[in-house]
């Protein structure tokens, strides 16, 4: 197995910007792009690959079919119907739900033995958990990209507020990658200082919290309102997650994972902070949640355990 070759299935606004993004990164040395349309991946294939003198470490760059993600470390499922205006993730459930489960079927016989899995279709929670069922690997080398992305987007709301760089900000947004995200505020910190205590030394009002995790929640239906689709911080998270597989760094990262009961019977892939490494995911984190944020977390938990059931 090419432990620096990634692979692609899902040529859209998010697979492209995920190529462009990995191609611009340390990671990599092949990307692979699958899509029904071949001549749309070849084109974005030849379009990034004429950068490649301009990045500091250049790769291998090209449009494949199923049988050429063989060798692969990673597989990206990206392909599916993308959110439109109004509707939500859970919306676009039965949309993708057979369109995943056919990629599943179709890169499953060029699995090596320890290759990851990373989904990324939309509600990616549910779409992890019927890949990881539809490939019968187990559920640690099963990735959602979860709320990576959410977790950057309370980060940078937070560290607006308070006039600091986002990389000084701690804080974590679990659960579902939708509307039951619980943002971890009673965790979060700045500087080490506890989030709270920062707001009363600054004389910041607490609720200004509330409307945070609502801009959090609601800032891809706003990104979608103005211009249709979200894709380029979407490809900076997978890229985060593909970096910390490929480099074997034991990083904590709220990415979709399977726990196997958390608020009623049976698992659900949900986020959570994770170790993730070479092997995929080493282990789940379960912080230290308020009463509050306990309760919104299992609730969480139902509203996915009752979609993906219904399928």
């Amino acid at each position: 197995m090419n432990l620096r070759k990634v692979s692609i299935v899902g040529d859209g606004a998010v697979g492209s910007s995920i190529a462009f993004a990995l191609s611009s990164g340390h990671a990599v040395n092949e990307i692979v792009i699958v899509d029904l349309n071949h001549e749309k991946a070849e084109g974005d294939a030849l379009d990034i690959a004429d950068g490649m003198s301009l990045v500091s470490v250049p790769k291998t760059i090209r449009a494949g079919f199923y049988e050429d993600i063989a060798g692969s470390h990673i597989v990206v499922i990206a392909a599916g119907a993308a959110q439109k205006k109004g509707e939500t993730r859970l919306d676009l459930l039965k949309k993708n739900a057979s369109i995943v489960r056919d990629v599943a079927k179709n890169i499953k016989p060029y699995l090596d033995e320890g290759s990851i899995v990373l989904v990324v279709s939309n509600p990616v929670d549910i779409l992890t958990d019927l890949v990881a069922g539809e490939l019968g690997i187990p559920h640690k080398r099963v990735i959602g990209s979860g709320t990576v992305l959410d977790t950057s987007r309370l980060k940078v709301a937070l560290a607006k507020e308070a006039g600091v760089d986002p990389r000084s900000v701690h804080a974590f947004v679990i659960g579902e990658h939708g509307d039951s995200e619980v943002p971890l505020f009673s965790s979060a910190s700045i500087g080490g200082l506890p989030l709270h205590l920062y707001l009363q030394r600054e004389g910041k009002d607490p609720s200004v919290l509330r409307k945070i995790h609502e801009s959090v929640r609601d800032a891809a239906y706003e990104i979608i309102k103005k211009k249709g689709a979200t894709y380029y911080a979407v490809a900076l998270g997978v890229a985060r997650i593909v970096s910390a597989v490929l480099n074997d760094e034991g990083s904590v990262l709220t990415v979709s994972s399977y726990l196997e009961d958390l608020g009623g019977e049976g698992g659900v892939y949900l986020s959570l902070p994770a170790v993730v490494s070479g092997a995929g995911i080493e282990k789940v984190l379960l912080p230290v949640l308020s009463a509050e944020e306990k309760e919104a977390l299992i609730r969480s938990a139902e509203a996915l355990r009752l979609k993906r059931d219904s399928l």
